[in-house]
């Protein structure tokens, strides 16, 4: 598509999501100290950060990939992967740690078939980590859906999950 006065700058794809973000990128002056506010809007658009999108964002803000790509994979926040429908964070924090997540996570895993960090073939469940939830006081916790779940065992850990899966919420 070329670039005319009507169609300003549209990405070659067409997809209308990549004038959203550079509209972004223009607002921080294409900027490289922007990067983690682009980041934030184009997991916001995209849902997560494939290999194409952080590159595109690496030579729009004239940055070198491994930088982007590093600052993408440090925070927990955001995802090089399409999360699924819903997700289930366990807290590996030392209490949970102490209290039991590790025999949670395994137990997801298992009944799942996937691991830390992936999504179901279906595209139904993601299954996260994450250092610390804050919720110490009622270890070991998970969060599905949103909703944190405290003083967890297997077994109810399952349940809820599942709950989750069968009515979609």
């Amino acid at each position: 598509m070329p670039i005319t006065k009507k169609n300003p700058k549209v990405h070659p794809s067409g997809d209308k999501r990549f004038r959203m973000l550079e509209a972004t990128m223009k607002r921080y002056q294409y900027a490289s100290d922007a990067l983690i506010e682009v980041l934030h809007q184009a997991q916001e658009l995209f849902g997560y950060l494939e290999e194409d999108l952080l590159l595109y964002i690496a030579h729009s803000l004239k940055l070198p990939p491994s930088r982007v790509y590093g600052v993408a994979t440090f925070y927990h926040f955001f995802s090089l992967k399409q999360k699924g429908a819903h997700t289930c964070v366990v807290c590996m924090g030392t209490a949970c740690y102490v209290k039991g997540a590790a025999n949670l996570l395994t137990t997801l895993e298992q009944q799942h078939h996937i691991k830390a960090g992936e999504t179901s073939p279906d595209g139904q469940l993601s299954l996260v980590t994450a250092r610390c939830l804050g919720a110490c006081g009622i270890a070991p916790a998970v969060v599905v859906d949103g909703n944190v779940e405290g003083h967890q065992t297997s077994e109810s850990v399952i349940s809820r999950v599942k709950e989750c899966l069968d009515h979609g919420y």
